[in-house]
């Protein structure tokens, strides 16, 4: 049944804390709020809290997810407005929520002495308050100009002349992290997962969901690790 606004919007805003700060899968998913829960389709909102562990000198790294209508975070002194990044797809040729509003999908990342805000998709950090920015505007790197949009990436990645921006073992376990997300959804459960063995501890049935249905015959070579 798909994975809902986690694994739709997950991709375009959990991706770059997940990628950079190399979180792989997490030890632990608590559903904090699910509201209109039931055992066959998504909750009307969701609030889910993503633990994963330290990682060589990295410390711990929590991650809250908020999805549904006024189910928003508490958002840090100059915030702002936001807007949607500019590579969010249009339909019927204008973009959905592209007007820059108090909140759009987007993510706030808490660094030790940096408060980061982003949009979705390809929109670059801002570092908040504007004054703080301001006064660091000197040391900020520049943002690289991309050589191609979305689209071309991937035509160009399949002619080997770009690297893919989401290769597999970037994606790969990012939508691992958005399945154990959608089990602990679906089961209304905290979810503890053991990283090393890949496995829900003490749940069997939760770790039924992660197999899924067996293969058809003679597709199961494509179903092996």
């Amino acid at each position: 049944f798909g994975m809902g606004a986690l694994g739709d919007w997950g991709a375009h805003i959990l991706d770059t804390v997940h990628e950079f700060l190399d979180l792989g899968l997490p030890y632990e998913v608590d559903p904090i709020k699910l509201e209109g829960w039931n055992t066959y389709f998504f909750p009307m909102s969701s609030t889910l809290r993503f633990k994963f562990p330290r990682r060589g000198e990295m410390p711990p790294v929590q991650i809250t997810w908020y999805d549904g209508i006024g189910n928003y975070p508490q958002l840090p002194d100059g915030y702002g407005v936001s807007k949607m990044g500019d590579d969010v797809p249009t339909i019927n040729g204008q973009k959905a929520s592209a007007h820059a509003v108090a909140l759009n999908p987007g993510k706030i990342i808490y660094s030790k002495d940096l408060i980061f805000k982003g949009g979705s998709h390809g929109s670059t950090l801002e570092i908040i308050p504007k004054a703080k920015a301001e006064a660091m505007k000197s040391k900020l790197p520049e943002v690289p100009k991309s050589p191609s949009n979305h689209y071309e990436n991937f035509l160009l990645a399949c002619m080997g002349e770009e690297k893919a921006r989401s290769p597999f073992e970037v994606f790969g376990p990012l939508c691992q992290t958005f399945c154990l997300g959608v089990i602990a959804q679906r089961l209304n459960q905290k979810i503890v997962f053991d990283r090393e063995k890949k496995i829900i501890v003490d749940n069997p049935f939760a770790n039924t969901l992660l197999v899924g249905n067996p293969p058809r015959k003679g597709w199961e070579e494509f179903y092996k690790m």
